[in-house]
């Protein structure tokens, strides 16, 4: 970035005075090698790669659009490549700039271009908080690359940047820290002069409860390291208690291993609760799922599964439901997913209650398991091959369609099983409905109703 004055001023003092600036300031990677996690961004050739001044060649570095959950390095990267390349660097936030500010950089952009051969990179952070028109403003000089544009946001670009800049720039996607990538954060934070010098250790339950307040965001993991190995230090104390890491972050150490039996055993709580309609034991456990930072994905997929396995047609909208909180959840992410998983398990929970659907599968694959199959009716056979007709397929099938009420008196089953009844449907709620229905139908498939 071009620093003036007062900026120069700060950077020196930092130097001097490394305490001067937070712990997540002083720990940022100064290359991309020390960047931790996003491995898959940092292969040899890759744009952020190009954007330091690796590789040559006649194809540019291209514009790039950071997209990714707080935390995960988004404004790190930018930060790497304003020290490692020769090109000059301006930052802006779209949360305090405008256009006025924009066409001001990327004058200044042709400017140097021209008078010196000095290529620009323009970091803009928050892009999702410009509208279309302060958007607009960025094409040209990303089009005819007067600039090189890193822009970062934590909201979907498909949805919060105009598709003209998104075809002009790569959208690099940062995958969610894991434990591992941040736990090799803290050690260094701790180990390294920059950050800590060795003042205080780190035993293994702190580190492990400091990992799930963090919740796969390095920002906030070094921030709670900073304030609770600060409060160590003030007590006397050599290493950061548990009791003092609690005590700093207002956060209490809930027992739950994402690894181990509490991930199942709270898991398997929270379907138990919602199956036994206990609508304030749910939202319990998804309480605890959430604050130890389970993957919020895994949660949907037991709110999808408890609605087929033990709601079913008893509330037929309960599927659809549970699959829009998986895809909603998927596409917000945490913090706002924990509204989505709250609404879709408070009306899983208050919904009523079917396992019909359960064991009617679990009864057909019993059966087949056991080799209670049979063969498949003849006139049930496909018959659109050249030849069926002389084998006796597809003859005498009954279009239902075609018939009065549109079920024809016909047998589907399989020779030897034509007896079995897999499906027995309960009275409440709305499978009430199907109770009536299927005995209808399977008496019309008899010949035995009217």
């Amino acid at each position: 970035m071009e620093p003036d004055l007062f900026t120069a001023a700060a950077e020196d003092r930092q130097e001097k005075d490394p305490s001067s600036s937070p712990l997540a300031v002083r720990m940022r990677p100064r290359t991309l090698d020390e960047v931790v996690g996003q491995q898959h961004l940092l292969r040899q050739g890759s744009p952020l790669r190009r954007l330091v001044g690796e590789g040559s060649g006649p194809a540019g570095p291209s514009s790039v659009l950071l997209w990714g959950p707080p935390g995960t390095g988004k404004t790190t990267l930018a930060y790497v490549v304003s020290k490692a390349t020769d090109k000059r660097f301006v930052e802006l936030s779209a949360i305090t700039a405008g256009v006025k500010e924009v066409r001001s950089v990327i004058d200044g952009a042709r400017r140097a271009s021209g008078g010196y051969g000095k290529e620009t990179v323009l970091f803009l952070d928050e892009i999702h908080r410009f509208s279309k028109a302060q958007q607009d403003s960025l094409l040209p000089a990303v089009e005819n690359r007067w600039v090189t544009l890193i822009a970062a946001t934590t909201e979907n670009p498909y949805f919060s940047v105009i598709s003209p800049l998104l075809s002009r720039s790569l959208l690099l996607t940062l995958e969610p820290l894991t434990d591992d990538d941040v736990r090799a954060l803290l050690r260094r934070a701790l180990a390294e002069e920059r950050g800590l010098g060795g003042a205080v250790a780190l035993p293994g339950d702190t580190e492990s409860h400091l990992l799930r307040v963090a919740g796969g965001d390095a920002r906030r993991a070094l921030t709670a390291l900073e304030a609770s190995a600060g409060a160590a230090i003030d007590k006397g104390e050599k290493e950061i208690s548990l009791a003092t890491l609690e005590e700093t972050v207002d956060r209490a150490a809930v027992a739950y291993d994402r690894d181990g039996d509490q991930h199942y055993d709270v898991a398997s709580a929270l379907i138990k609760s919602i199956r036994g309609s206990d609508v304030d034991a749910a939202l319990h456990y998804l309480a605890r799922m959430i604050d130890a930072g389970e993957d919020p994905r895994f949660i949907a997929r037991r709110l999808m599964i408890s609605a087929s396995e033990d709601i079913g047609l008893a509330d037929p909208a309960a599927l659809p439901l549970a699959v829009a909180a998986a895809q909603a959840v998927a596409m917000i992410g945490f913090p706002e997913a924990a509204l989505t998983l709250s609404h879709a398990t408070i009306a899983l929970a208050l919904a009523p209650k079917s396992n019909a659907a359960t064991l009617a599968i679990g009864a057909a694959l019993e059966d087949v398991k056991k080799g209670v199959a049979g063969q498949v009716p003849a006139h049930l056979r496909d018959g659109h091959y050249k030849g069926a007709a002389k084998l006796g397929h597809a003859q005498g099938y009954v279009y239902p369609h075609d018939v009065p009420g549109g079920i024809a008196a016909q047998r589907y089953l399989p020779d030897g099983v034509e007896d079995r009844r897999y499906y027995t449907p309960t009275r409440y709620g709305a499978e009430a409905r199907y109770a009536d229905v299927v005995e209808k139908v399977r008496e019309r498939l008899r010949g035995d109703g009217p």
